[in-house]
């Protein structure tokens, strides 16, 4: 039997925003919150935004005072939002990167984490979007939070040749959720086990050195310890908590949240292959008519919708797959070039979708 939950899981003022180190861990400060770089965002169920920074190897909770209950979410199509994210930062287009999308679950708000720039010196900007087509850069100076920093990191430089050349730090956080009082992330360290879960309880205290997780990587033929989980959602299994994870090319993994110890290895379960080649880029879980799905958006295979019957029953792939084994998944067609996935009521999702011209929409769409 399963117990189905879905945990909840920026001018002249972009240039103070960012401009003031940031408090001891656990202690909250009205001072700015210093980002270096950002990558993954989210929300607590009380709209608490939780803020990956991964050069810095730090996750930041911000309360952006954005509380005003909303009971009816309001997103309307913004067509080339890029564009119009660029022209209220005063740049281009083509100088814009948006790494992720969240929901408030209050005020039913988007948010999107931004970057100006593309390379090493890209700017991290927060973007809210409010009702209507209001655009807002988040000007953090001022807002109070608290921040966690994790402390065995990759190293912090350019490393490979050519296409494979990239800075690990990067990786150090790849996804993060609000996961029953806590911020779970996952990413790379310098440890044996470089591939990582850390579970940080809120308020925030020390972050610990996480677990180095192993699993089987189907494709390849092999158990590996270095590939980086892509994106998670947490999901409640026979009364227990799990991370279900999804990996590059493409494993998809479940790890009870309990197994999560600091300092220790854990093995994940591969329950499914779902093809080579290709990169997950987000995942949500919705209910329809009593009945749980996720929906994973990746960068080759369109959008995947997973039904959650009978999960937990099955085993752990451990040998070569060709092509795809393991729970079944089907394609939802009609939602084409989607990259980034957020809930945004018990109907719709909100996605931001490359378009023909190779632009960026962000908009909601009926889930399926």
């Amino acid at each position: 039997m399963i117990r189905k939950r879905f945990s909840f899981m920026a001018s002249t003022a972009l240039a103070c925003a960012f401009a003031v180190t940031s408090p001891v861990a656990g202690a909250a400060s009205s001072q700015s919150a210093e980002l270096q770089s950002i990558g993954p965002i989210a929300f607590s169920p009380t709209g608490l935004l939780l803020v990956a920074d991964p050069k810095a190897a730090a996750v930041l909770a911000i309360e952006v005072d954005d509380t005003t209950v909303a009971h009816q979410a309001s997103l309307e199509k913004l067509s080339n939002i890029d564009a119009k994210i660029a022209e209220a930062l005063g740049t281009t287009a083509d100088d814009i990167l948006i790494n992720d999308l969240a929901i408030n679950p209050v005020s039913k708000n988007a948010y999107l984490s931004v970057s100006r720039g593309r390379g090493p010196d890209s700017i991290p900007v927060v973007v809210r979007v409010g009702s209507g087509e209001r655009i807002e850069i988040v000007d953090l100076s001022g807002l109070s939070f608290t921040s966690a920093t994790l402390p065995n990191p990759p190293e912090d430089a350019f490393m490979g040749e050519g296409r494979r050349r990239r800075n690990p730090r990067m990786s150090s956080i790849t996804d993060i959720a609000w996961v029953d009082g806590a911020v779970v992330v996952a990413g790379l360290s310098n440890e044996e086990f470089a591939s990582t879960l850390r579970t940080i309880p809120y308020p925030f205290a020390e972050a610990g050195v996480g677990t180095g997780v192993e699993v089987y990587h189907g494709a390849h033929g092999r158990f590996e310890t270095h590939a980086p989980i892509r994106t998670f959602v947490p999901y409640e299994l026979q009364g227990e908590t799990n991370i279900l994870a999804a990996y590059t090319c493409t494993p998809l993994v479940r790890i009870p949240v309990s197994k999560l110890k600091s300092g220790e290895n854990v093995r994940g379960t591969t329950i499914a292959e779902m093809g080579a080649g290709n990169r997950p880029l987000d995942m949500i879980v919705y209910q329809h008519d009593d009945h749980d799905y996720f929906l994973m958006a990746n960068s080759n295979r369109g959008v995947m919708k997973i039904d959650s019957e009978g999960l937990e029953t099955y085993g752990a792939i451990t040998a070569r797959v060709s092509d795809k084994e393991g729970v079944p998944y089907e394609t939802v067609v009609e939602w084409d070039g989607v990259m980034q996935l957020a809930l945004l009521d018990d109907h719709h999702a909100a996605v931001v979708t490359k378009n023909e011209s190779g632009a960026h929409d962000l908009v909601a769409l009926a889930l399926p």
